[in-house]
């Protein structure tokens, strides 16, 4: 029975993912598409001025610009939609195997009742709060050191569940202050700040991207608590008194 419901699972979170893969072909990729047009003009500017390149920027490349360092991107085209959604599929699959693992861990259920509540809890976690320190980059934005955001990202969303967590069990005034704490703590200390430097991106376009990246990622969240609600739910009793 385990075994069946761990399959179930991650197929949800899997049918989610290509929900979203969908959401990002049609929303997103045109925006980054966009993007990088501007990053592939920006970089040909600075090389005409003579001005030295950003660190991982190949603007006579002709390709895909915003590596970093990446490495290898595959090609526009239906071979980036399907590398996108096979990566969204595979990312939800994970993420409906977390929401299962704490609700097991927690003893905290989840059913068709209350699915949409556990996926707006992750996007809570996951999405938005990271994203009012740190919001989703377009190529050829300034961004602060890797690790630094790396660090913080886990550090919000580690601390930001741990507050949701708190809300949703307790009803002491002290856990309840703790939690809020929790929730505020990576914004009192702020996320890392970019290096001075003019984005190449125009802001109409950022903002374009950070409002669908958001919107799109809720609407992610969502269906993964909705299937992992119509999964679990059918088999709660067999598993929670495992």
């Amino acid at each position: 029975m385990i075994g069946r419901a761990v399959l179930a699972v991650l197929l949800a979170g899997i049918a989610a993912g290509l929900v979203m893969g969908v959401i990002q072909h049609v929303r997103l990729t045109p925006l980054i598409l966009e993007a990088e047009v501007f990053e592939r003009a920006g970089g040909s500017a600075s090389h005409s001025h003579g001005a030295a390149p950003e660190a991982g920027t190949t603007a006579e490349s002709g390709g895909h610009d915003h590596d970093h360092g990446e490495g290898w991107k595959p090609e526009d085209g239906w071979p980036r939609t399907l590398a996108t959604t096979f990566t969204a599929a595979m990312t939800g699959a994970g993420f409906a195997a977390i929401l299962a693992a704490v609700s097991l861990l927690t003893g905290l259920q989840i059913s068709r009742k209350n699915g949409i509540l556990w996926g707006l809890c992750g996007f809570l976690a996951v999405t938005l709060a990271p994203a009012a320190g740190l919001p989703p980059e377009l190529p050829g934005m300034t961004a602060a050191d890797l690790f630094a955001r790396q660090v913080w990202w886990v550090g919000t969303i580690a601390a930001t569940a741990a507050g949701i967590y708190l809300f949703a069990t307790q009803t002491r005034a002290a856990a309840l202050v703790l939690a809020a704490v929790l929730i505020l703590a990576p914004h009192v200390i702020g996320a890392p700040v970019p290096p001075q430097g003019e984005n190449l991106i125009p802001a109409e376009l950022i903002a374009r991207f950070v409002s669908n990246s958001i919107a799109a990622n809720a609407v992610f969240w969502c269906i993964i608590g909705v299937f992992l609600g119509l999964v679990l739910g059918q088999t709660a009793k067999d598993i929670y008194a495992t």
